[in-house]
């Protein structure tokens, strides 16, 4: 069936959409628009100074807020919302005239602000976010080194760790780009939201019957924002609302049951969009055979797990220590030291170990960390079962036979960027990498075949992590993994261990970003080449920037990230990079060879490797017996398993809330109102969160950073003090 935008679709290419280039993805083909206008400046004055402004302010607002006890990610879209109305201002009051530069002939102001160069500024300013918000581990790392353990680190070895991770993730979404930016299959969902917005911003609706998208963006962010000062500043107990913590207050099992910061959060909830879009993103971008699918594994670990776990087999001596949380104890229950069995030179003093006893953990972490182990494996085995033969055919160069569908043809009309420019920054990130771990071997800790192993395993895993993010929304991690294997090989090397982590996962974190970014420039038709500059030189100016106003906040704000010796008012406690050192500890200093080995005390979470490479086989068994059953393939174990990830830090509160909207929007609304859905659902999700990043920004700057905090009985959250006691203890609090 023809669009009314047919007839610009034939006078580009020449031909109407066929049958066969129909969009099969339903979200995608009732959003993303089947049109382009190759006549379109892109890569403009304004672009550029918008996107690189964009880029820089992102990655100082987020690199700073994320030393503080309360971090505050501040996404792209609020820099998408807030460029639009300067862009049009700038198209009104730059000269027009055409300037000369060596030959090069251009205009600042070649026409009206349109859609592709907003596109390309927003592009600039993910650069900003990847860096400073969600994924800063490589600054997590160096953060680690110097203000945990008291590292001396060179600044221009610091620079080579943040620019060559990047660089290197870049390296592996060009080569990766044909199998998860082509096929249509890969739809990336989160997208859709981004396009949807853009449009809403960009196009003029005809008269029809409702508000236009634009009047409903503004409605709900004007309504998004207004709310967010009370979860984030007047009423924050709205964030964790634990009612059964008020019906039982001397009950210890209770307010384990029901707290929604310490416990299990059952009855709890959250009345605030940042803490249901926390960790898994917005709900309302992610399909709903995906949020069944979390849903499933969220049920069966919190509800049933971790009870019987706890309460009834107190598996690990759970019931000696809190039942939720992230920090490290010893065997009487108190925190773990880690000053006592560390060496001047970074490594674990063996006898000072044995001495000091061994480390432990709450029961909810530790099954989370075994949860890990089956991931990583079923992602792999389901991959393989339901995706290797279209991944083989298309590694023959058989994509010339793949479904080409009217975004493909679109997109063909540019010129495209070649291989090899992603092989020199491939080759090169590599190159520098193994030079840093001679040159910096002592800092480092990671010797050159360490960081083969770990450019191997992000090869291996890039490309079935991003089919299941490119399908499902969700990113099954394997930070888990990749210590767990290090850890092994090197035990005893903290520094070691985080920087496997940094070049063996997070450069695949990167890569999945960066083709993110991809998809997004495929379904709004920027060239290609565009593309290719805009991320490469984002990607350069943000490392700069990021590890500049990180290492200047290490060197001038006194015992930063240190608790013990700072003020007990100072808002320096890096609480996000205490987790990353817990972890280096964990896998590092310790080493998994003494948690969970043959005597260590998880040794049994192990099993969970096989367990989770075998469970995937008899979804895809069925799948073949009954294919006229077509939601037995929908069950996805990786995804299963992804229902608890991620805890702590993430609490059960978060991901039931996120389970419920999810549930009420792309499930009753996609069902039962889709015309409604179909027009609003993608917009309202960007207008909450950008209502709730410019009130954070508001509130951070106007209040908080002055000191001015409430104090009474709503500030306090969750209400449930003795959550955080062992259950075997009575009088711990």
């Amino acid at each position: 069936m023809a669009t009314k935008n047919q007839p610009e679709v034939e006078k580009q290419n020449g031909n109407s959409i066929e049958e066969d280039e129909k969009v099969p993805i339903e979200e995608v083909a009732l959003t993303v628009p089947e049109t382009d206008d190759p006549t379109m400046p892109v890569m403009t004055f304004r672009a550029w100074f918008l996107g690189l402004a964009s880029c820089t302010l992102l990655i100082f607002l987020n690199t700073f807020f994320t030393y503080r006890t309360q971090p505050l990610i501040i996404s792209a879209i609020l820099m998408q919302i807030a460029v639009l109305p300067i862009g049009k201002f700038l198209a009104r009051a730059l000269p027009t005239r055409e300037m000369s530069f060596l030959g090069w002939r251009f205009s600042l102001n070649p026409g009206p602000f349109n859609m592709k160069e907003h596109v390309i500024i927003t592009i600039f300013a993910n650069c900003g976010v990847s860096y400073g918000g969600g994924d800063a581990y490589s600054i997590g790392a160096i953060t680690v080194m110097k203000a945990f353990y008291k590292q001396r680190l060179n600044f221009f070895c610091g620079l080579l760790i943040v620019l060559t991770t990047q660089v290197l993730g870049y390296g592996w979404a060009g080569m990766l780009r044909r199998y998860l930016v082509d096929p249509v299959e890969m739809w990336w969902p989160a997208n859709v939201a981004q396009v949807s917005l853009f449009r809403a911003l960009h196009e003029k609706e005809p008269n029809s019957k409702g508000l236009t998208r634009m009047k409903f963006f503004l409605i709900a962010f004007v309504a998004s924002f207004a709310y967010y000062a009370f979860p984030g500043y007047i009423f924050p107990i709205l964030t964790f609302f634990s009612w059964v913590c008020w019906a039982w207050p001397h009950s210890i099992t209770a307010q384990q049951i029901g707290s929604g910061y310490h416990g299990l959060g059952i009855g709890a909830f959250t009345l605030d969009w940042a803490g249901i879009s926390a960790y898994h993103g917005s709900p309302l971008v992610t399909p709903w055979t995906s949020i069944l699918n979390v849903g499933i594994g969220f049920v069966m670990f919190i509800y049933i797990i971790v009870p019987l776990c706890y309460w009834k087999y107190n598996t690990f001596d759970a019931r000696k220590f809190p039942i939720f949380s992230n920090k490290l104890f010893t065997a009487s229950g108190h925190e773990y030291d880690t000053t006592k069995i560390l060496t001047p030179q970074y490594d674990l003093n063996i006898p000072a170990y044995d001495s000091y006893g061994k480390l432990y953990l709450s029961p909810l972490f530790a099954l989370s960390i075994g949860s890990g182990f089956a991931r990583f494996t079923a992602t792999l085995t389901h991959v393989a079962l339901f995706h290797g033969s279209d991944i083989l055919k298309q590694s023959r160069s058989a994509m010339k036979n793949a479904k080409v569908d009217i975004h493909t043809r679109l997109m063909k009309s540019y010129k495209q960027v070649p291989q090899w420019w992603f092989y020199i920054l491939l080759i090169g990130s590599i190159g520098i990498s193994l030079l840093m771990s001679f040159v910096w071997k002592d800092e480092v800790q990671l010797p050159w075949w360490g960081m083969l192993f770990a450019f191997a395993l992000a090869w291996i895993v890039t490309l079935p992590i991003g089919v299941i993010q490119a399908t499902t929304n969700q990113q099954p991690g394997y930070d888990i993994i990749a210590q767990f294997m290090i850890g092994y090989v090197l035990p005893g090397k903290p520094i070691a261990n985080l920087l496997f982590k940094i070049y063996g996962r997070i450069s695949t974190v990167h890569a999945l970003s960066f083709l993110s970014d991809l998809k997004l420039g495929h379904y709004m038709k920027i060239p290609p080449r565009c593309m290719y500059t805009a991320q490469l030189v984002g990607t350069l100016v943000a490392g700069i920037v990021n590890l500049a106003v990180a290492w200047w906040m290490l060197e001038s704000i006194e015992n930063i990230c240190d608790v013990d010796s700072m003020h007990p008012d100072s808002p320096w406690t890096c609480p996000k990079y205490k987790v990353t050192f817990d972890a280096s500890v964990i896998w590092g200093l310790i080493g998994p060879q003494r948690l969970f080995g043959p005597r260590g005390m998880y040794r049994n979470l192990v099993w969970l490797f096989l367990i989770g490479a075998v469970l995937p086989v008899p979804v895809w068994v069925l799948s073949k017996i009954y294919p006229e059953k077509k939601w037995i393939p929908l069950i996805n174990i990786p995804v299963i398993s992804y229902g608890f990830a991620g805890m702590p830090p993430a609490t059960p509160t978060n991901i039931a809330s996120w389970l419920v909207t999810g549930m009420i929007f792309n499930y009753f609304v996609f069902r039962y109102h889709k015309r409604w859905w179909q027009k609003y659902n993608y917009v309202l999700s960007a207008a909450l969160d950008a209502g709730t990043a410019f009130m954070g920004v508001l509130l951070f700057f106007a209040f908080q950073n002055e000191g001015v905090n409430l104090k009474w009985w709503g500030t306090h959250v969750d209400h449930c003090p003795l959550a955080t006691c062992p259950n075997c203890s009575r009088n711990c609090c």
